[in-house]
Protein backbone atom coordinates (compact mmCIF):
# COMPACT_ATOMS: atom_id res chain seq x y z
CA UNK A 1 0.00 0.00 0.00
CA UNK A 2 1.16 3.55 -0.25
CA UNK A 3 2.01 5.84 2.47
CA UNK A 4 1.97 9.31 1.08
CA UNK A 5 4.32 8.10 -1.90
CA UNK A 6 6.12 5.32 0.64
CA UNK A 7 6.05 1.82 0.74
CA UNK A 8 3.95 0.30 3.99
CA UNK A 9 6.52 -0.97 6.11
CA UNK A 10 4.48 -3.81 7.30
CA UNK A 11 4.00 -5.54 3.73
CA UNK A 12 8.28 -5.32 3.16
CA UNK A 13 8.07 -7.36 6.20
CA UNK A 14 5.31 -9.64 5.25
CA UNK A 15 6.09 -10.38 1.63
CA UNK A 16 9.89 -12.50 2.30
CA UNK A 17 8.07 -14.30 5.35
CA UNK A 18 4.95 -15.54 3.03
CA UNK A 19 7.92 -16.14 0.16
CA UNK A 20 9.94 -18.34 2.85
CA UNK A 21 6.08 -20.01 4.06
CA UNK A 22 5.03 -21.13 0.41
CA UNK A 23 8.80 -22.39 -0.28
CA UNK A 24 8.76 -24.95 3.19
CA UNK A 25 4.94 -25.69 2.41
CA UNK A 26 5.98 -26.57 -1.28
CA UNK A 27 9.09 -28.99 -0.05
CA UNK A 28 7.04 -30.56 2.37
CA UNK A 29 3.80 -31.69 -0.16
CA UNK A 30 6.52 -32.52 -2.81
CA UNK A 31 8.04 -34.56 -0.27
CA UNK A 32 4.50 -36.06 1.15
CA UNK A 33 4.06 -36.80 -2.25
CA UNK A 34 6.93 -38.70 -3.50
CA UNK A 35 6.27 -40.87 -0.39
CA UNK A 36 3.29 -41.52 -1.89
CA UNK A 37 4.23 -42.82 -4.99
CA UNK A 38 7.13 -44.89 -2.99
CA UNK A 39 4.33 -46.27 -0.71
CA UNK A 40 2.04 -47.65 -3.85
CA UNK A 41 5.17 -48.91 -5.93
CA UNK A 42 5.53 -50.91 -2.60
CA UNK A 43 1.82 -51.87 -3.20
CA UNK A 44 2.03 -52.98 -6.10
CA UNK A 45 5.57 -54.90 -5.69
CA UNK A 46 4.29 -57.00 -3.17
CA UNK A 47 1.33 -58.08 -5.13
CA UNK A 48 3.48 -59.59 -8.11
CA UNK A 49 2.59 -55.93 -10.65
CA UNK A 50 5.14 -53.45 -11.79
CA UNK A 51 5.74 -50.89 -9.34
CA UNK A 52 5.42 -48.41 -12.08
CA UNK A 53 2.12 -48.68 -12.13
CA UNK A 54 2.16 -46.15 -8.77
CA UNK A 55 2.62 -43.15 -11.15
CA UNK A 56 -1.47 -44.09 -12.28
CA UNK A 57 -1.67 -41.68 -9.04
CA UNK A 58 -0.71 -38.66 -11.26
CA UNK A 59 -3.64 -39.08 -13.95
CA UNK A 60 -6.97 -38.10 -12.84
CA UNK A 61 -8.99 -40.51 -11.02
CA UNK A 62 -5.70 -42.52 -10.75
CA UNK A 63 -6.22 -43.85 -7.43
CA UNK A 64 -9.41 -45.20 -8.00
CA UNK A 65 -7.65 -46.86 -11.32
CA UNK A 66 -5.58 -48.39 -8.97
CA UNK A 67 -7.68 -49.18 -6.02
CA UNK A 68 -9.79 -51.31 -8.92
CA UNK A 69 -6.85 -52.89 -10.29
CA UNK A 70 -5.89 -54.48 -6.95
CA UNK A 71 -9.64 -55.22 -5.96
CA UNK A 72 -10.67 -56.65 -9.15
CA UNK A 73 -7.88 -58.61 -10.96
CA UNK A 74 -6.11 -61.72 -9.50
CA UNK A 75 -2.63 -60.47 -8.41
CA UNK A 76 0.37 -62.57 -9.80
CA UNK A 77 2.08 -63.69 -7.12
CA UNK A 78 -0.92 -65.39 -6.01
CA UNK A 79 -1.21 -67.16 -9.18
CA UNK A 80 0.30 -71.00 -8.88
CA UNK A 81 2.56 -72.13 -11.26
CA UNK A 82 1.03 -74.88 -13.81
CA UNK A 83 2.75 -78.49 -12.23
CA UNK A 84 5.17 -80.19 -13.91
CA UNK A 85 4.73 -84.03 -13.95
CA UNK A 86 8.14 -85.65 -13.83
CA UNK A 87 7.80 -89.36 -14.65
CA UNK A 88 8.71 -91.61 -12.48
CA UNK A 89 11.81 -94.04 -13.50
CA UNK A 90 11.12 -97.19 -12.13
CA UNK A 91 14.12 -99.12 -10.39
CA UNK A 92 16.97 -100.99 -11.94
CA UNK A 93 17.34 -104.95 -11.02
CA UNK A 94 20.89 -105.23 -9.99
Amino acid sequence: MCNGGGFDPAAMVAAPIMIIFILVFGVFFLAAFAFKIFLWWRIFSKTGYSGAFAFLILAPFGTLIMMCILAFSQWPVTKTPPQIQIPQIPPTAN
